[in-house]
């Protein structure tokens, strides 16, 4: 079993940041890439961000590319997701996602452990 918190979702202003963090615990933290995707109302879950589970490479969606920033912290088993200049189209649920693969993946099929989620309310 894979459990997954995330936390430091809010609500913040156009244009502002924020950082979202994902405590991770039951498999080796460090074989596994993890992902962050999002869910807005109404619509599908999307993918956001990857990185592998060597930290040195990452993945993201065009849409945050230069804007979000996917890094690792293997002494503490957590993942994190640094947002800035957010757009009120990044309003979402934020989940982030554990998988069996090494390298970067954007697809939802190859994560098998998911968080609970985390609000991001972004205001215009």
């Amino acid at each position: 079993q894979v459990q997954l918190v995330e936390s430091g979702g809010g609500l913040v202003q156009t244009g502002g940041s924020l950082r979202l963090s994902c405590a991770a615990s039951g498999r080796a933290f460090s074989t596994s890439a993890m992902g962050w995707f999002r869910q807005a109302r109404g619509m599908e879950r999307e993918f956001v961000a990857s990185i592998s589970w060597d930290g040195r490479t990452t993945r993201y969606r065009d849409s945050v590319r230069g804007r979000f920033t996917v890094s690792r912290d293997r002494v503490n088993h957590t993942a994190l997701l640094q947002m800035s200049s957010l757009k009120p189209e990044d309003a979402a649920v934020y989940y982030c996602a554990s998988s069996t693969y090494l390298g970067v993946r954007d697809s939802q099929s190859d994560y098998d452990y998911w968080g609970q989620g985390t609000q991001v309310t972004v205001s215009s």
